[in-house]
């Protein structure tokens, strides 16, 4: 007789400070994780690596749109002769919420695995593999850490004997990516996210040393890629589903010694196959040296792109091992994608040892002056499990918080040597409110509309990056679009509050949010009319839009403020070179 075996993949969430899972109608980042794992399954049902007579089933849940209702699905499961459960792509602000799903699910007798960054990140840079996670595996969660192409088969084979293990560790052992399996979600899922984005790997790994990345511990510093051909076939087979909206998850595509025959491929599938479709990507502050680099990715179809500023101090970048950001190439580098009509994205590290409130609040209006930088994002300087940050810590014995679910970024959970925790944290927030001012963000909008680009989309996201914060209390990469509460959906030890009390004070929620959405935007609203109704909006041009000379470079104020800490090296400005060559 056939046999089947089900296998549901969840993409957990995690709390906000009352303990609710954070679960919007539509969700805001694609999970690549979720799409390579369910790639690879759907690879072994068509392969039938359990046997001829042995259908697989898959089913998604990303929790950040659907929510998880344990008994239900546990139903469901028992229905097949086998069954699996895998969390896929835990982060280690949601392995508290992981942790939760597999209790329910193991109460319900259904096996279950988890991987991701937490317990990949933990285990590749710690010497003793940390109590949480050995808390978990004797609860009855298998543990897995690293990536699964070439291995996922024998993983469904123990789960389908019944011999799942506590462990599986492969981080000494990382896979090629040429002519793997290709990442792919159902459409379904997909159109669950906001804007339909779904997301692809073209390569992984980074070979740059950062201090606070988990990437190079995790995935490796020898980056690893897929073929134009591979990269391709991910686009058809989305395209096929009417899937025309990509996030290439690449750390730092432009390290990807692919990337030019691959913007070829994209290119060419764009302008010759007819086929429409949009990219963001994620590089360097370098990649606009890159010949061609900047150009091709405007026409392969990059609309955004996230670039790995992090800070303008030349003194913080050094102490955090980021030596390859030279901050007097910042004005360039923005303004050449400003010119193919990109919209720019930055992440911003606060906390850094020498960081204080003056100093932060003089160095973001030397960015809102000088530097043509679309959106902002700031962060905790947070020493993630799987970092050389965190490894130092803990290795000291150094307090960081121990409430994994609060190291999103978006919390402070360590001291910092100079500010008091109160400072820190007043800073972080004062940070989004002094860039997105009503003034900047219609300078912002006038830099856009200078270069004919969308200064609509911008502007919704601009109040969306603000709203985020002020609003919803989340960061603005997991805020997504309309915001939902279970009340049976709360923290394991936290008490479910009367129905009497929590859905009253739900429904006051709701309209406050959405009153306090509008106001935000019509607060905002008439520094983009004015924009859009003025006629000389193309002639526009500002300190920021200004090319420099070299020679005019060191009059810049991001220069002069840091002279004393620019390394007099080959490249620097001028000013570098004068002071190198009087010595």
């Amino acid at each position: 007789m056939p046999k089947r075996f089900s296998v549901l993949l969840i993409k957990p969430s995690h709390y906000d400070d009352e303990g609710y899972v954070i679960q919007w109608l539509r969700a805001p980042i694609p999970s690549n994780s979720l799409a390579s794992v369910y790639g690879l399954i759907k690879d072994c049902a068509e392969r039938k690596t359990l046997g001829e007579d042995v259908s697989i089933d898959i089913e998604v849940i990303d929790e950040t749109n659907t929510k998880v209702e344990v008994a239900k699905l546990a139903r469901s499961l028992r229905q097949a002769d086998g069954c699996l459960v895998g969390l896929v792509g835990v982060q280690t602000n949601q392995f508290p919420r992981a942790v939760d799903i597999a209790r329910d699910f193991i109460a319900e007798g259904i096996p279950i695995a988890a991987g991701g960054f937490h317990a990949a990140g933990s285990i590749s840079m710690l010497p003793d593999i940390p109590p949480e996670i050995v808390e978990a595996q004797e609860m009855g969660l298998s543990i897995y850490a690293g990536e699964a192409e070439g291995r996922m088969d024998a993983l469904l084979a123990d789960a389908w004997s019944g011999e799942l293990k506590p462990l599986y560790n492969f981080m000494k052992d990382l896979p090629h990516l040429e002519g793997a399996v290709q990442p792919i979600l159902p459409a379904d899922s997909v159109r669950k996210m906001a804007g339909a984005y779904t997301s692809f790997d073209a390569g992984r790994g980074c070979p740059f040393q950062c201090s606070f990345c988990t990437i190079i511990n995790v995935q490796g510093r020898k980056s690893r890629f897929r073929t134009p051909d591979d990269v391709e076939a991910i686009i058809r087979a989305n395209a096929a589903q009417k899937i025309r909206r990509f996030f290439i998850t690449d750390d730092d595509f432009a390290r990807n010694k692919n990337w030019e025959a691959i913007l070829d491929r994209l290119i060419w599938l764009r302008e010759e196959e007819g086929l429409k479709f949009k990219l963001v990507l994620q590089v360097d502050t370098l990649c606009y040296r890159l010949p061609g680099f900047i150009e091709k990715a405007a026409r392969a179809g990059c609309a955004r792109v996230f670039i790995g500023l992090e800070n303008i101090d030349p003194d913080a970048l050094t102490a955090a091992k980021k030596r390859q950001n030279k901050i007097w190439e910042y004005r360039k580098m923005l303004q050449a994608w400003k010119d193919a009509g990109v919209i720019t994205y930055a992440g911003y590290i606060l906390g850094f040892p020498d960081d204080t409130p003056e100093k932060i609040r003089r160095n973001i209006e030397i960015i809102k002056k000088e530097l043509p930088l679309d959106l902002i994002e700031f962060f905790f300087l947070t020493p993630l499990p799987g970092s050389e940050d965190h490894k130092v810590l803990a290795a000291k014995n150094v307090w960081m918080d121990p409430d994994l679910n609060k190291y999103d970024l978006n919390h402070r959970v360590t001291h910092h040597p100079i500010m008091s925790d109160t400072d820190w944290e007043k800073i972080y927030f004062d940070s989004w409110k002094q860039f997105y001012t009503p003034e900047h963000v219609e300078t912002v909008l006038r830099r856009d509309a200078a270069r004919g680009a969308r200064t609509k989309a911008l502007y919704s996201s601009m109040i969306h990056f603000l709203g985020a914060i002020l609003i919803e209390k989340v960061h603005p990469l997991e805020c997504g679009i309309v915001r939902r509460k279970h009340r049976d959906q709360r923290r394991h030890g936290m008490k479910l509050e009367n129905p009497l009390v929590f859905y009253p004070k739900r429904a006051v929620e709701a309209v406050w949010v959405g009153v306090s959405w509008a106001r935000l935007f019509l607060r905002f609203r008439p520094a983009m009319k004015r924009v859009l109704a003025d006629e000389n909006r193309r002639s526009y041009t500002d300190l920021a839009l200004t090319p420099t000379s070299e020679a005019e470079e060191q009059d810049m104020e991001l220069i002069q403020v840091f002279k004393e800490a620019i390394p007099n090296t080959h490249g620097a400005p001028e000013v570098a070179r004068k002071a190198a060559a009087m010595k």
